[in-house]
Parts: structure tokens; C-alpha cells; sequence
């Protein structure tokens, strides 16, 4: 396939947007979604993620589209929705035109009460997984004057998708990565110490001594054995000098 300066340019801005590992989903597919409206000389763009749970799409990026239609789409027309499902199913990038006839759309109530009113008459859609997990669509759309995408715009859509998918998962990663730290943490011994035991335990890594220690929390030297002892026993250690060894950092 030849492509254009302009277009060999755009398409390298599209690649290297995916590269990156600075945003989150949603902000992945609007930039995507801004950067696809110049690369495939489109108007409209929106994207959602797959809810299979819940029966829905949901995590809405629009551009373009006015957001009272948008709400509408949410709460009648995607569960009356001749097309999307049948896309969906595609795994890859597919032009409307392939599953519905463009005179056949324009008859049903989905075109004239949702699509028209944004002036949504081409389309060309990618829905993306890993697995049977959803992971987000991207739905670009043209006025009608334009006329209809080509096998030129579905190729370079369907080379952009692993890099879309691959974009999405690590940033899936990195938003879950925190929550799976503090559940380790949380797991941990560490977490199985009272506040005072965990202060004796940090004024151990110091290096302070038992004198030191009491003197500290203002109590009796054999206060802090006691809960040294404790302390040994939850961590299952026998040494102070493997106890510094053995504390997650502040």
C-alpha cells in the first residue's frame, strides 16, 4: 500500500502515541481518537469499552458528537443498535457498509433519531480484546459529502490494532499495579504488627538500642522486649539483625 508523506507522518505520530506508557485508557483513546479524524480524513470519533457484565458500553470518549445524542445512545439506542454488535463480532476493522447496506441503515430509526442528528453517515469500526475481554472500540465516522471509507482506511486502521491493544493492556497494568502493591502489603506480616510493635521494629532498623527504644516511647526496657518477642514470633525471625532485613521501606 503507498502512502502519502502526510499520511507515512501521521501514521508515525499514531505509533509513537501508543508507545508511550504516560496516560491511561481513557486518554490513550481520545488521543488516538484525534490523531485517527487527520490520518483518515474523518469527522466524528467515539469510543467505549465493552461491558459484558453489566450488558453495555461504557468509559464514553467522544469528539465531535453532542453529548445529550451521546446519552441517548446509552440509554436507548445501543440496545436497538442494527450494526455495532455485528462489528463487534468482526475482531477487526470493518466499514459499516459491509455489514448493512447504506440504504438499509438510513431507513431504521438508529441512523435517522441518533446517527443523523450528529451528521454520522460513513463508518468504519475497530473493536479490540484480549481474549474475550474487551479492551476499548474505536468508532470513526465521515459527513456524508465525503463519502465512504476504503480499503485504504481499513488497513491502517487494522495495522494500528495491536499497537492500540498493546497500549491499552500496559496501561491496564499500571493502573492495577498500585492496588496489587497495597494488597500485598496489606497481606504481609508487616501488616499483622500493632502500631507500637511496628515503631519498636522501625527504631530497630535505626539501631537503636532497647535503653534507646524505651526512652523513645516512654516506657520500661522490658516493654520493649515484650514486644520485640511479639514482633519475633509474627515474623517468625529470631535476630534483630534479620528484623532490618525484613521491613518494607517508608
Amino acid at each position: 500500500m503507498y502512502l502519502s508523506a502526510s499520511e507515512q507522518q501521521a501514521l508515525r505520530g499514531v505509533f509513537t502515541l501508543l508507545a508511550r506508557d504516560e496516560c491511561g485508557e481513557r486518554e490513550i483513546r481520545e488521543r488516538l481518537g484525534h490523531a485517527l479524524l487527520g490520518l483518515l480524513r474523518a469527522d466524528q470519533f467515539a469510543s467505549f469499552v465493552w461491558d459484558a457484565e453489566r450488558g453495555g458500553f461504557g468509559s464514553r470518549v467522544a469528539i465531535n458528537m453532542a453529548p445529550a445524542n451521546l446519552d441517548t445512545y446509552a440509554q436507548w439506542h445501543q440496545h436497538h443498535d442494527p450494526i455495532t454488535f455485528v462489528l463487534q463480532s468482526r475482531r477487526r476493522a470493518t466499514r459499516v457498509t459491509e455489514v448493512m447496506p447504506q440504504r438499509e441503515l438510513m431507513r431504521t430509526p438508529f441512523f435517522n433519531d441518533f446517527l443523523a442528528r450528529d451528521g454520522l453517515h460513513w463508518g468504519l469500526n475497530l473493536h479490540t480484546f484480549d481474549g474475550e475481554r474487551a479492551l476499548g472500540d474505536l468508532r470513526i465516522w465521515r459527513r456524508k459529502e465525503r463519502g465512504d471509507f476504503g480499503a485504504r482506511e481499513t488497513l491502517m486502521l487494522d495495522l494500528i490494532e495491536p499497537a492500540f491493544a498493546g497500549a491499552l493492556l500496559r496501561a491496564r497494568q499500571r493502573a492495577q499495579a498500585p492496588r496489587a502493591a497495597a494488597q500485598d502489603i496489606a497481606a504481609s506480616p508487616w501488616a499483622s504488627l500493632s502500631a507500637r510493635e511496628q515503631q519498636v521494629a522501625r527504631a530497630v532498623r535505626e539501631g537503636l538500642t532497647d535503653k534507646d527504644i524505651a526512652r523513645r516511647m516512654a516506657v520500661g526496657v522490658p516493654t520493649v522486649r515484650t514486644y520485640l518477642r511479639r514482633i519475633f514470633d509474627k515474623l517468625g525471625i529470631e535476630r534483630r539483625s534479620t528484623l532490618a532485613g525484613v521491613l518494607p521501606r517508608d
